[in-house]
């Protein structure tokens, strides 16, 4: 399959660093949600910095009836927004769709909005956002690219994505089954996105410290043995160790920069009050534990934790009343 046409829907820092990287390899154009991000992006251009420098020509509007046809669309919004794949519903039934979302179930959406063959992705690049058309590329960690489990996708569909990706100088694995991969992922965001949203502290060496009693690495550990015993029970072999992936993190980004501090998505959403996309994570891990009869208890505390939060936002606001010194 020959990919010349690219239509990245949603442009926040992974869907602005894979659409910039892929406008040297593509016409690329852009789904936005606001009119004034996809007015900057056509008069500006995409700006990647840090890891990459890039001025990408990318074609963008907040309206899908006005961008040009695509061979592959790349769904690269949060799970909170997967439904803006339904703007494209009817257009280009011979183009392939790609998610790259935490969690499970994206791929579901988009197939009740049109029969394109579906790829799926799990992603560990990030960023940060300087701006509608400038962003910083932080983390230039591998994506793996798969056929969805259970279609007709073509193993070369998937390829033909990884070489587009590897071309244009983003990292990508193409794996023949993906669904090892997506549960390494899931597991792994499920603790330390979690933890993140709890505890408000960026992904740091806390996550992997198991020296004191009261170290946060121990928490992180055992919400990923219990992820690793639902996966067990599912009958589902991890690509890789979600505990591993978590110690290697914390030790890159610290050799890299004295100061790193990577949010989690979860995090970011939490301090801004946005909904999270603990549904779509560790909530999808809770519900498999339940299927298959495995307790996680952690895990399940985590997501009803986070779900009150949410709703503590909804509160209105009250200030503290003073009192009188006693």
């Amino acid at each position: 399959m020959s990919i010349e046409r690219v239509c990245v829907v949603g442009a926040g820092t992974i869907g602005s660093l894979i659409a910039g990287h892929l406008a040297s390899q593509a016409e690329v154009s852009v789904l936005t949600r606001r009119e004034e991000h996809a007015a900057a992006l056509n008069e500006d251009g995409l700006r990647i910095i840090g890891r990459s420098d890039l001025l990408a020509k990318v074609t963008a509007s907040a309206d899908p009836n006005q961008l040009p046809d695509f061979d592959l669309a790349i769904l690269a919004t949060k799970t909170t927004g997967v439904e803006a794949i339904a703007g494209l519903a009817g257009r280009c039934p011979e183009a392939a769709v790609m998610t790259v979302q935490n969690g499970l179930g994206a791929e579901e959406v988009v197939r009740r909005y049109g029969s394109w063959r579906i790829i799926s992705g799990v992603t560990f690049i990030s960023g940060i956002r300087h701006s509608d058309a400038v962003i910083e590329y932080e983390l230039d960690t591998e994506t793996w690219i798969g056929p969805y489990a259970g279609t007709a996708s073509p193993l070369g569909l998937a390829q033909a994505a990884g070489e587009l990706f590897l071309a244009a100088g983003l990292n990508a694995e193409v794996l023949p089954d993906l669904l090892p991969a997506q549960w390494s992922k899931l597991i792994f965001n499920a603790a330390i996105n979690g933890a993140a949203a709890l505890t408000e502290l960026p992904h740091v060496a806390v996550f992997a410290r198991r020296e004191q009693p009261t170290d946060l690495g121990h928490l992180v550990y055992e919400l990923i043995a219990e992820g690793k015993a639902v996966s067990a029970a599912a009958g589902v072999e991890l690509h890789d160790d979600p505990w591993e992936m978590n110690r290697l993190a914390v030790e890159r980004g610290e050799s890299d920069a004295s100061d790193y501090a990577h949010p989690p998505s979860m995090l970011e959403d939490v301090l801004a009050h946005r909904a999270t996309e603990i549904d779509a994570i560790t909530g999808a891990l809770v519900r498999e534990a339940d299927r298959v009869g495995v307790p996680v208890p952690l895990n399940t505390a985590v997501y009803r934790l986070i779900k009150a939060k949410e709703e503590s936002w909804k509160l209105p606001t009250r200030r503290l009343q003073e009192r009188p010194d006693r």
